[in-house]
């Protein structure tokens, strides 16, 4: 692939590239720069793309990456601390951790309806938690999921039907929990 047939096959990818990492990072100018980033590398690794491949799972794959080894690097820098910032012996919060480290996932399931779901998939070891976010709330297809993550489509498939099993088993047990020690039936003392 040369730059003509880059821009010819990659360009018209970006909406839906931009969609995706304004998903990952909920900012318009972190997923601008995401994006940028994305093609950039792309680019400069054309040689490492085999013709005849899926070309948008090549790209989907650059892009989580770029966006794993930003967040690590914003994880191992310290935070600065301006001294408005300071009043008197108290910090006002800016030693916490800024919502923009917070991971794609993270973030998705901060916006899931049911208190309890949200709480079974973070309870979810991550690779299972990857495999059904993926799946089940963005919606790609299991082949795009292997390529996503670089692994066996019969992994992806594993990964998520063990996934939603403890899903389903840590709703179960939520659910249990919460009517063993809720409110009583009327009429059943």
């Amino acid at each position: 692939m040369v730059g003509a047939e880059f821009e010819r096959d990659v360009v018209p990818l970006f909406d839906l590239l931009y969609r995706h990492a304004f998903r990952m990072t909920s900012n318009h100018a972190d997923a601008e720069d995401l994006l940028q980033e994305t093609a950039i590398k792309a680019y400069a690794g054309l040689n490492s793309f085999l013709p005849g491949t899926n070309l948008k799972a090549w790209l989907f794959r650059i892009m989580i990456n770029t966006y794993i080894g930003d967040y690590r690097k914003k994880k191992r820098q310290p935070v600065h601390v301006s001294a408005e910032v300071i009043t008197g012996r108290r910090l006002v919060s800016a030693a916490g951790r800024p919502a923009a480290l917070r991971s794609a996932e993270d973030l998705a399931l901060d916006l899931l309806p049911d208190p309890q779901i949200k709480a079974a998939m973070e309870d979810l070891p991550e690779q299972f938690r990857v495999a059904v976010y993926f799946a089940d709330i963005v919606g790609y297809s299991y082949k795009e999921i292997a390529a996503m993550l670089d692994i066996r489509q019969g992994t992806v498939s594993s990964r998520i039907n063990r996934g939603r099993r403890q899903l389903r088993d840590l709703l179960a047990d939520s659910r249990g929990a919460r009517r063993s020690s809720g409110t009583r039936r009327r009429g059943i003392d």
